[in-house]
């Protein structure tokens, strides 16, 4: 894959991330200054590749799993790069305000179970996913609502599929213990509900209840991954630093 095919590649999925509608070639030409010809011929070249698809006739395309994947791997290596830089420097870490927002109602809280679930509520607002964590033995799940008032979950088979996927969650959890700090499973990727057309974002961390409690996100395949990943990373990070040593 050439540099450029990456870059359209990662445009289609961010630009579809905003828009839920199939990115056509005249969008991408406006944003890489150059002809619909050219941004077709590799939009043509990152299909035969598997990274896009077009849904239908006549649509735009939009991004499939192996793209996403591609694409969730360059954000991953990004965000463990900024970790190692963090763990070195003597510097404040940078935060915008969404993550402050989150760190202030995290910290506002003086029980464990309460910060937790707090997290999983900030992260349903600000994302618009459902949320979930572990509490001990239980599982907190917040937000159906709104993740059900995407347009990927107007079909009832994709509704019952995100409900096998929620279904079987924590026992999978408690078996294959993700053990990377922030974990992505995308589409088929998941363990249950594989058609679903959803992406499970989680992360580790400590609490008083566990060395391995997770907290994550589940939404629709569509989403912007960079932010969503940083704000479920953030969350875990808050919670191991406020209440682990409760």
């Amino acid at each position: 894959m050439t540099d450029r095919q990456r870059e359209i590649l990662y445009a289609i999925i961010e630009e579809y991330a905003e828009l839920a509608t199939p990115v056509g070639s005249v969008t991408l030409a406006k944003l890489f200054d150059c002809s619909s010809a050219t941004i077709r011929a590799e939009m043509g070249k990152l299909e035969q590749m598997g990274y896009i698809m077009q849904p239908h006739t006549s649509a735009g395309r939009i991004p499939t799993d192996a793209g996403y994947r591609l694409y969730v791997n360059s954000l991953q290596e990004n965000f463990d790069r900024n970790e190692k830089d963090d763990e070195e420097s003597t510097e404040e870490p940078k935060t915008d305000r969404t993550t402050k927002a989150l760190t202030t109602r995290i910290q506002a809280q003086t029980r464990a179970d309460y910060a937790i679930r707090s997290a999983v509520d900030s992260l349903v607002e600000l994302t618009g996913n459902l949320g979930l964590a572990t509490i001990g033995d239980q599982l907190y799940i917040s937000g159906f609502g709104g993740l059900f008032a995407q347009p990927e979950f107007i079909q009832n088979a994709q509704v019952q599929a995100v409900g096998k996927l929620l279904d079987n969650i924590k026992p999978w959890l408690q078996e294959v213990q993700p053990n990377e700090a922030i974990n992505v499973y995308i589409g088929s990727e998941n363990p249950v509900g594989k058609a679903s057309n959803v992406s499970l974002i989680i992360s580790r961390f400590r609490s008083p209840y566990s060395d391995r409690s997770y907290i994550g996100v589940l939404g629709p395949t569509r989403q912007s991954y960079k932010r969503v990943m940083s704000l479920v990373r953030h969350a875990g990070l808050m919670l191991e630093d406020i209440i682990y040593d409760e």
